[in-house]
């Protein structure tokens, strides 16, 4: 027994060895235009789901749905988002295209789908390794509510509010 236990430490000393020399010696790529491998893939989604299943809100969002949060959410968007996630037309800016991960164009690849709470994770904390940033430091608690009720809405805007999103210029243009 005492062998089996030395030989299992040793492989797992063996393993984390090489994993550091990968690290260090630059075999594991970091740059942004590479696929990342099959363990790099699970490991961030993998971590990803659990870490919102775990923190995401599952309240009722806090503020009213309602043409003036939506627009509001629609501003905050603009300034903040669309360099990354496009604009009404779907189109990927420069900034967009060149990130890995690739950031999803939300007018095309929406979000309305997703539960509230989960949007609201996202925008607030951002996701580590992606290029998608935290917005807890830079937006107030209302203004990250607004943002999730216009992504969430996004395809059934009001028409007051539709002319607003649609009145944002594409990053391609």
């Amino acid at each position: 027994m005492k062998n089996f236990i030395a030989g299992v430490v040793i492989t797992l000393l063996a393993l984390a060895a090489g994993a550091y020399v990968s690290v260090v010696n630059g075999w594991i790529p970091a740059n942004a235009d590479d696929k990342p491998g099959a363990l790099e893939t699970w490991a961030a989604h993998s971590s990803l789901r659990a870490t919102l299943k775990r923190e995401m809100p599952t309240t009722a969002v806090p503020i009213a749905l309602n043409n003036e949060n939506l627009i509001k959410g629609i501003h905050i968007y603009a300034a903040n988002c669309a360099v990354c996630h496009g604009a009404s037309d779907a189109k990927a800016s420069n900034v967009a295209t060149g990130l890995f991960q690739h950031a999803p164009q939300l007018a095309g690849d929406g979000v309305t789908d997703d539960p509230e709470g989960k949007i609201y994770w996202f925008v607030k904390h951002g996701v580590r390794l992606t290029g998608m940033p935290a917005f807890s430091g830079a937006l107030s608690e209302e203004q990250i509510w607004q943002v999730v009720l216009f992504l969430k809405h996004m395809d059934e805007l009001p028409a007051p509010v539709q002319k607003v999103w649609k009145s944002i210029p594409s990053a391609k243009s």
